[in-house]
């Protein structure tokens, strides 16, 4: 009654242990995932060293 696979058993193995669609933690997984990606990206852009131009004023 859960849903159209609600006695159905999915045996994953590996990667797809962690990362699938068909329960909550590996959706939960995937949208952690998704948020550290995102979170790294935007931590390396903001704290990168900011480059010296080479040109001197007059």
């Amino acid at each position: 009654m859960a849903g159209p696979d609600a006695g159905n058993q999915h045996q994953f193995t590996g990667f797809q242990k962690y990362f699938n669609s068909y329960t909550l933690t590996g959706r939960k997984n995937c949208v952690i995932a998704t948020y550290s990606t995102l979170a790294a990206i935007i931590l390396y852009f903001k704290l990168r060293p900011k480059k010296v131009s080479s040109v001197t004023e007059k």
